[in-house]
């Protein structure tokens, strides 16, 4: 028996409705992101300087505590640093001006204070070290001493940083330096120049113009200190001026000093006739030589005997003994036979040893402090100049 075939129909399904029903399942999605997006608005993004201290701040909240605070420990430090460098400076300039002022020098010091930190040694009003440089000290002649000195234990009075009102040295030492190149500087108008001689000894060299020559001036300083302690003694020997190879100038009265013929030139005066004449024509010059008239007449008539008499090494000594400034005011025609310009020959006189003297004097004296002691000990002749010990007690600045 056959059994019957059912056949199953299925409801015909409509394509427009099915679009219609996704069209609303779009929608309905379409609304819900809408509403997640309301609940969080969107923002463009900050670029601006709040933003990035935000994130400063966030980067820095990461730290750890202990770097923080080694951060903030270095910002201090470096703060009470910078105090403590401005309070030294302005000290510094401070006891400049006050020592310029009370010590009447020409020009401020230079004023290092040692010893760290500052602000601790103004507090307890003492500082553990001072060195002070005067670059300019001025002296007789020469402006151009430089005083340094070190001082340790200076006693402050102040009302603080900004209110020194003076201060107190127990005990200070230094050296004061004449440099021979600011010498030589300094002394060039006389064009001479200075070099080391022995310990305490200096040579001076140089040209002298007198009358219109360039005289060679040549002198030994010793150097040493004054009676009080307190300044530079110079004493002055060997002065000598050479006129060329012909004579040679020493100042004073002694027997070699005066107006002298050179060996070089009285050998030269030997062998020439006509000069070796003149001088012997002159009877204050024949006794000066210490020859007997007799010869002198034979040898004015004959030139044999005048060679005879002249060709000695006596006669050269003797004439190097003529002081012929002794001849300059009664026989100056003589003397310009021997070629001696008698306008020299008259500013000779003035050249006196004082004169020559103080034009080579490098004496000079402390300025004085207002209280305490201020004094050199030792003079000593160096290479490049001449340097001498400083000592100071109790000096008071008030």
């Amino acid at each position: 028996m056959r059994t019957p075939h059912h056949t199953v129909t299925h409801p015909a399904i409509d394509p427009y409705e099915e679009l219609a029903e996704l069209d609303k399942l779009g929608v309905r999605a379409f609304e819900s992101e809408d509403d997640e997006d309301d609940e969080d608005d969107w923002a463009p993004p900050n670029h601006r300087r709040g933003g990035r201290r935000r994130r400063r701040r966030g980067r820095l909240a990461a730290l750890p505590f202990a770097t923080k605070a080694v951060i903030g420990l270095l910002a201090v430090t470096a703060f009470l640093t910078l105090a403590d460098r401005w309070a030294l400076l302005y000290a510094e300039h401070r006891a400049a001006d006050a020592l310029k002022d009370r010590m009447n020098l020409t020009a401020a010091p230079e004023v290092d204070i040692g010893g760290f930190p500052f602000l601790t040694q103004l507090a307890g009003e003492q500082l553990e070290s001072v060195r002070i440089t005067v670059p300019d000290v001025a002296a007789d002649q020469v402006s151009l001493a430089k005083v340094t000195a070190t001082a340790k234990d200076v006693r402050l009075t102040a009302d603080g940083p900004t209110s020194l009102r003076g201060f107190r040295i127990p005990e200070m030492d230094g050296d004061v330096l004449l440099s021979f190149a600011d010498l030589n500087r300094e002394l060039g108008a006389s064009r001479m120049k200075f070099t080391a001689h022995g310990r305490n000894r200096i040579l001076a060299r140089g040209t002298l113009p007198v009358a219109g020559h360039d005289l060679r001036l040549r002198a030994e300083v010793r150097m040493d200190r004054d009676g009080t302690g307190g300044g530079l003694s110079t004493e002055i020997g060997g002065i000598r001026l050479d006129i060329g190879e012909l004579a040679t100038y020493r100042p004073g009265t002694r027997p070699s000093q005066g107006l002298h013929l050179t060996r070089t030139s009285a050998t030269l005066l030997s062998k020439q006739t006509s000069k070796a004449k003149a001088l012997l024509s002159v009877p204050s010059v024949v006794r000066r030589l210490g020859v007997p008239e007799p010869a002198v007449r034979q040898a004015l008539r004959s030139d044999a005997e005048l060679s005879k008499l002249t060709g000695t090494p006596s006669f050269v000594r003797q004439a190097m003994g003529v002081n012929l400034l002794d001849l300059a005011l009664d026989h100056p025609e003589v003397l310009k036979r021997l070629g001696l310009d008698p306008g020299l020959l008259k500013a000779l006189p003035s050249l006196t040893r004082p004169a020559l003297t103080d034009r080579l004097s490098l004496a000079f004296r402390l300025p004085k402090p207002p209280r305490g002691e201020l004094s050199l000990t030792d003079v000593r002749v160096e290479e490049t100049g001449i340097r001498v010990r400083l000592s100071g007690a109790g000096l008071e600045f008030p």
